[in-house]
């Protein structure tokens, strides 16, 4: 009989919550604290009335046996499509809140299986304790722990952050023509140029706002709930529009995050955003890097004193200094808390990282864990900050580039697909001994991850108790 997967994937990191996945006839639950999962459940025909095909896939979240969350989608056992539901797209999935907790999640529309992304729909879920002051409860104010060099922290982190919404790139591609579409497109996304090209002009102002969704967007929720979730450390790429887009944009001419060519998150929306968290969150402390990899001579970088002027109009009459990366490596927590440099700005720092082209380049992780067990048995030395990243990066992968082209819809992206999958393996390595080898020198230590969630931030704020403890 047809039937169509679900891969279910699930972190929780306290006490006396359970996860249940289910479909008809079939469910699993998930009640083990500290515990990467995956299971697998079949919206089968067989368990289905007759000529009927559409069955629900859903997640509830309890605590002590109270229902705290549901989501759920009709999945189609003949073709394998979406149907009714709450999970239908990436928009419609952001984090939710309840109680003390925060539940991130994510579901990932899976096609027939070409150039080998998953043919099951992939579901992950977490539940953590919301993380808004975990830096307070982790160094406690006016106790040793809060005397330890702040460059003993372990900072979670969200991979692009300025790629979590359309919304800039969209007002852009309403005014731009065809040839200046592909032209953007193309350099942001190289390994896609060759398909886009080779799309219509009528099928490329279509689609290109699905492209980009699929090949650019790493995250999905709002900076407030990211920052709650747990992150602390941004890079942010600070630079003007591509200009051809420019001279027929809508939008002021002014700083953005630049993913390539592809513009996102305002540069002074990112600041006042974090700014503001700050002032709410007395004992928190954020790290800005700021850095161009990536970003083409016709997105001109911002200047200097433009970054300065638009820091300063986001500080006027706030209770808070910027530190630098002078402050992050030699002053401790306490210090930088009494000296109110709880945001520190630094830029192009020479950081040092497990990313490597060729290592994610890849659908299910296994190169990237070879890759950072091999940096983990001789830890880089000497270097600010050193950068995990989690997160693969399958738009390298020629073969998937084109497939997701052709397929681009709403509720596809390959960086989705391998979201789940690579955390379900690089995690637990991570909070296991390679990455307390990997957070033994003097070095800010990153772990940086798409589509943030909490199993991404309990690791590192785990590995920061074991580190300043």
């Amino acid at each position: 009989m047809p039937s169509k997967g679900v891969k279910c994937f699930a972190y929780i990191a306290v006490s006396g919550i359970e996860i249940e996945f289910s479909v008809p006839k079939q469910s699993v639950t998930k009640r083990h604290p500290d515990q990467f999962t995956i299971d697998h459940l079949e919206v089968d025909s067989k368990h289905l009335r007759a000529f009927k095909f559409s069955g629900r896939f859903s997640f509830k979240v309890r605590r002590d046996g109270r229902q705290l969350a549901e989501q759920w989608v009709d999945v189609n056992s003949m073709t394998g499509a979406l149907e009714n539901g709450t999970m239908n797209n990436m928009d419609q999935t952001p984090s939710i809140f309840v109680e003390d907790l925060i539940v991130a999640y994510g579901f990932y529309d899976a096609g027939p299986g070409i150039a080998g992304l998953p043919k099951q729909h992939l579901c992950y879920v977490t539940v953590t304790k919301n993380y808004e002051d975990w830096m307070r409860d982790v160094a406690p104010p006016d106790t040793d722990k809060a005397d330890r060099p702040f460059h003993k922290m372990v900072l979670p982190s969200s991979h692009d952050i300025g790629m979590n919404s359309l919304q800039t790139a969209q007002a852009l591609l309403q005014k731009s023509g065809t040839g200046i579409i592909k032209e953007v497109l193309g350099r942001s996304l190289p390994s896609a140029f060759e398909v886009i090209n080779k799309v219509s002009d009528s099928a490329i102002n279509h689609i290109a706002p699905d492209i980009i969704r699929a090949l650019a967007v790493t995250q999905k929720d709002s900076l407030d709930t990211i920052l709650k979730i747990g992150a602390r450390y941004f890079e942010f790429r600070p630079a003007h529009c591509h200009r051809q887009m420019q001279k027929v944009s809508p939008l002021e001419d002014t700083v953005y995050f630049q993913h390539g060519a592809i513009p996102g998150m305002l540069y002074k929306q990112f600041l006042h955003d974090i700014v503001d968290f700050l002032g709410h969150h007395r004992d928190e402390i954020v790290v800005v890097q700021n850095r161009w990899d990536g970003v083409p001579a016709d997105c001109p970088r911002a200047s200097d004193d433009e970054l300065r002027d638009i820091l300063n109009d986001v500080l006027r009459d706030k209770d808070l200094q910027v530190g630098n990366q002078d402050d992050m490596m030699r002053m401790s927590i306490k210090d930088l808390r009494n000296e109110r440099k709880r945001l520190i700005i630094t830029r192009d720092v020479n950081q040092v990282s497990n990313y490597d082209d060729l290592a994610n380049a890849t659908l299910d992780g296994s190169s990237m864990l070879a890759k950072l067990e091999d940096m983990g048995r001789k830890p880089p030395k000497g270097h600010p900050i050193t950068l995990l990243q989690c997160q693969a990066t399958a738009t390298n992968i020629r073969d998937v580039i084109v497939a997701s082209v052709l397929d681009s819809d709403v509720s596809t992206s390959p960086l989705l697909a391998t979201k789940p999958i690579c955390d379900q393996k690089i995690l637990p390595l991570l909070r296991g001994q390679t990455g307390r080898d990997l957070t033994r020198e003097e070095s800010v230590v990153v772990i940086l991850n798409d589509f943030f969630d909490g199993g991404t931030a309990d690791v590192a704020v785990q590995l920061c108790r074991e580190r300043i403890g």
